[in-house]
């Protein structure tokens, strides 16, 4: 059996990205991964502001056993109980909640809170994050990522959320990013999953090097 930290490591080796499928309802669950899935995506959030989550990440969980699913928006160390119910196994904050960080961990979950400066930082790891998000970043920039590694623990993966595009990814890796979260630019209510599956595949493409900004 493949624990969530296995997954999310073996995602980080091979393609670092998180779906964040904000708005997402059941019944768009299957064909949406699907077009996510399929061409390489192993990160799927489904943020808990979309119409019944947790019935959308029990379809996907099941649907994609090979991929490790959860929530965003996860505010509350209830809310970490109740997406572990559904099956989930990945708990993703905007903020740093040092009692959601400890529930995910008891639980087994893989946790990424949301930081934005070194205290939240160090205070996430301290908590047992498993990596960090920062996040909004359009409040940050490459420099950032950059001076937060050079203080943090070596291999911390810090992933930048917020207004991620092909075209912008390279300048963020070369600061150090290890990987990105990815909303709007890759699914939004209402967006066919033909469209969904070619714009995975341009993300996937800019991450493989493929394309240039």
């Amino acid at each position: 059996m493949t624990t969530p930290l296995e997954k999310f490591s073996a995602a980080m080796r091979d393609l670092p990205l998180v779906a964040i499928l904000r708005g997402l309802s059941p019944a768009e669950a299957a064909d949406v991964g699907d077009a996510i899935v399929e061409p390489g995506f192993r990160l799927l959030e489904v943020p808990l502001n979309s119409p019944q989550p947790l019935e959308s990440i029990a379809l996907m969980r099941k649907r994609f056993p090979q991929a490790l699913v959860g929530a965003g928006t996860v505010l509350e160390a209830q809310q970490v109980r109740d997406v572990h119910a559904a099956g989930g196994e990945l708990i993703v904050s905007p903020n740093f909640n040092a009692a959601v960080i400890a529930e995910a961990v008891k639980l087994g979950m893989v946790c990424l809170p949301g930081v934005m400066t070194p205290t939240e930082a160090f205070g996430a790891l301290a908590a047992g994050a498993t990596g960090l998000k920062l996040f909004p970043a359009e409040l940050a920039s490459p420099a950032v990522v950059k001076a937060l590694l050079a203080v943090l623990p070596s291999g911390t993966p810090v992933m930048p959320v917020g207004g991620i595009s092909p075209t912008n990814m390279t300048e963020w890796r070369a600061a150090g990013a290890a990987g990105f979260g990815i909303g709007s630019a890759l699914y939004k209510p209402g967006k066919q999953a033909s469209a969904v599956r070619d714009d995975a595949r341009q993300f996937i493409a800019a991450w493989t090097g493929t394309i240039r900004a």
